[in-house]
């Protein structure tokens, strides 16, 4: 409650007791709860992340008057949580990556709907999300064709699979590590791959920059979320 202080009492209390009563109205309280601080770890962040997300999930499917639990299910109510989980019909989220792939999901089902309350706009976050995801695979492709990775690519495989020896479907694993090591395949990768995520991360500056945002206000939304309430009893949808 701010303090009144009368002509008379401005008249009767010094210059420095004013002020400190003053500017006592801006100090912090003591007994006041500390925001929580977004940890700093990518790990503990992911985590935080995955948690407030399945709680909005839980949220969503709550109102829909189904319950998450571990016991087991009919298949009717298993097809039934999964179809108000991710959603049905067509799926209306599509994003056509460099490579030619083509990610899609639905945004009727619960887990958009958490997203869109922890990203704040799950039409940006899943399209930032896509492409982000995959910059390194869209800088191998880049560099699939380049002539000293395909030159390290044959020594690779006259290394696991010598002429006049019935070629292996699958080349053993120790095999495969060390003929990567012995025909500079794993060297001239990593030079190119860094080279090529370079340029990819620079073609998706707009993507990396909404990524980032919008993470970080999740992170933000997630760790002022207040404990979670025990689960309610039962086992099957309503």
């Amino acid at each position: 409650m701010p303090l009144a202080i009368t002509p008379l009492a401005r008249r009767a209390v010094p210059a420095a007791a004013a002020l400190a009563l003053l500017t006592g109205c801006t100090s912090v309280r003591p007994d006041l709860p500390e925001r929580p601080a977004v940890p700093t770890a990518r790990t503990e962040q992911d985590a935080l992340l995955k948690a407030a997300e399945r709680r909005f999930a839980d949220d969503c499917l709550a109102g829909r008057g189904l319950l998450v639990t571990a016991a087991p299910r009919a298949p009717a109510e298993d097809r039934l949580l999964r179809a108000a989980l991710f959603g049905t019909g067509p799926r209306e989220l599509s994003v056509t990556l460099a490579t030619g792939a083509t990610v899609t999901a639905h945004s009727d089902g619960c887990l958009a709907v958490a997203r869109d309350r922890l990203y704040g706009d799950q039409h940006r976050w899943f399209r930032a999300q896509v492409v982000v995801d995959n910059l390194r695979v869209e800088a191998q492709a880049r560099y699939r064709d380049d002539p000293a990775h395909r030159a390290a690519l044959d020594r690779w495989t006259a290394c696991v699979a010598p002429a006049g020896r019935p070629r292996p479907a699958r080349p053993d694993p120790e095999d495969a590590a060390r003929c990567a090591r012995e025909s500079g395949l794993d060297e001239i990768r990593a030079r190119l791959e860094r080279a090529e995520l370079t340029e990819v991360r620079a073609r998706h500056r707009d993507e990396l920059t909404t990524y980032r945002q919008l993470r970080d206000r999740a992170l933000l939304r997630a760790v002022q979320l207040p404990a979670p309430t025990p689960p309610r009893k039962g086992n099957a949808p309503s």
